[in-house]
């Protein structure tokens, strides 16, 4: 039972709606069955190669501009006020945007060994459409596939922990962020032609960015292409109250819509959650460290107060759920999102020894629903260390196109 409900977390817990909804270019299968992992009776098996991928073959991207990939899927949305009314939007990305995003999905890959494949599944298309998709209003989406730690090996580890005393296990290859790095040193070369571009991820696609900034951009000439960092669901570490001395040593944090050259990165909670648990992942450096904090930066107001989350659901059933969350009672919806406007506020809080982004949810009487899907839950009871991990992304993706499309105006206007 444990290894069932690590399975669902896990596969779910990266993002709301890994199987949500369907891109343009994959069949009507029963995706959110192929994105659960059997739970392994052996260590999931090493790679038997390692050689660079060549990211000159298109086939290696998830996404690329102009490419009816999964971010070219449909991602029309029924808007629903408080008073239960609703309207449709639809969304039209920007094949000539002034600048780029580079985007590296989360931990979602169920296949079996320690390290994913090449070959997109389920899983990588449908992370992409909840998590980056929409930004191509704004900017050219490039989306390598990369071998990355598997939810496989993530559940096999996560239940088998060494024995007492026992050796530890050998290095790991740093295979996923290898295969980034080359993703985007390709990118540099071929296709970024001096354009300003925007790092976005979530999980462990935000670690392997920040790693990649550290290393590659931070000081560094690649430093003048950066728009800024979307770091969500991680801990990237800052001195107690400031921007910038931490893990990033000359990329401040982000204040404003028209700064560029900055980092956004958070980690959700439910406010009624909090402080998080002890145990939680979230919220402060995974290492202890006198005078740092984990960074919190609010899409929703970037100056560092209160706003509206312009959220961006999902409709169907999210992984696990046994019906379609009802947004308004006794009505079925018919387009791939849902964006519930004025329900949510959010806003960064010290709550104890964590730093994290606190939710609030704005309830009202009526039909339309006074929650929000998105806990990790088992045995009936909310797991409160994972908080909203789930929905990071669709916490704020309204409020993210709009922090693009700014940027990228003011990066055109200096440039």
């Amino acid at each position: 039972m444990f290894k069932t409900f690590l399975v669902g977390v896990l596969c779910a817990g990266v993002t709301l709606a890994a199987a949500q909804a369907q891109p343009a270019t994959s069949p009507p299968a029963a995706a959110p069955q192929a994105a659960a992992p059997p739970a392994a009776a052996a260590m999931p098996a090493m790679p038997t190669s390692t050689a660079p991928n060549d990211y000159a073959d298109k086939a290696n991207w998830l996404c690329w501009p102009g490419r009816n990939d999964p971010c070219a899927h449909d991602l029309t949305t029924t808007v629903v006020k408080a008073d239960g009314t609703t309207a449709t939007q639809t969304f039209k990305a920007d094949p000539k945007a002034p600048i780029d995003c580079f985007y590296v999905y989360p931990t979602v890959s169920a296949d079996p060994g320690l390290f994913s494949d090449m070959i997109p599944g389920p899983e990588e298309n449908n992370v992409v459409v909840q998590q980056a998709a929409r930004l191509a209003a704004h900017c050219r989406l490039y989306a390598p596939m990369y071998r990355q730690f598997t939810l496989t090996a993530l559940v096999y580890f996560m239940t088998h922990p060494p024995a007492p005393g026992a050796a530890p296990p050998p290095a790991r290859p740093q295979l996923g962020y290898n295969d980034v790095v080359d993703a985007w040193n390709y990118y540099l070369k071929h296709e970024n032609h001096g354009q300003g571009v925007v790092l976005v991820g979530h999980s462990q696609g935000s670690g392997v960015l920040t790693q990649l900034i550290k290393n590659e951009i931070d000081g560094k000439p690649d430093q003048a292409k950066l728009v800024s960092a979307i770091l969500m669901g991680t801990v990237l570490t800052v001195p107690e109250g400031k921007d910038v001395g931490g893990d990033f040593k000359s990329v401040p944090l982000c204040h404003a819509a028209s700064q560029t050259g900055c980092a956004i990165a958070y980690s959700s909670f439910r406010e009624s959650a909090l402080p998080p648990p002890d145990n939680s992942r979230f919220g402060r450096p995974r290492t202890p460290a006198p005078g740092m904090e984990a960074a919190c930066v609010n899409p929703a107001d970037l100056a560092g107060g209160s706003g509206e989350a312009k959220s961006y659901f999902g409709v169907t059933a999210i992984t696990g759920q046994r019906a379609p969350f009802e947004w308004v009672k006794g009505k079925s919806l018919d387009t791939p999102f849902v964006s519930p406007v004025g329900m949510l506020t959010a806003e960064c809080v010290r709550s104890g020894p964590f730093h994290v982004l606190a939710i609030h949810i704005n309830a009202t009487p009526g039909p339309r629903a006074a929650d929000i899907p998105g806990d990790v839950v088992f045995a009936g009871a909310v797991q409160k260390d994972w908080g909203l991990h789930l929905i990071d992304a669709n916490l704020f993706m309204g409020n993210l196109v709009d922090i693009v499309g700014a940027e990228a105006k003011a990066w055109r206007a200096k440039h």
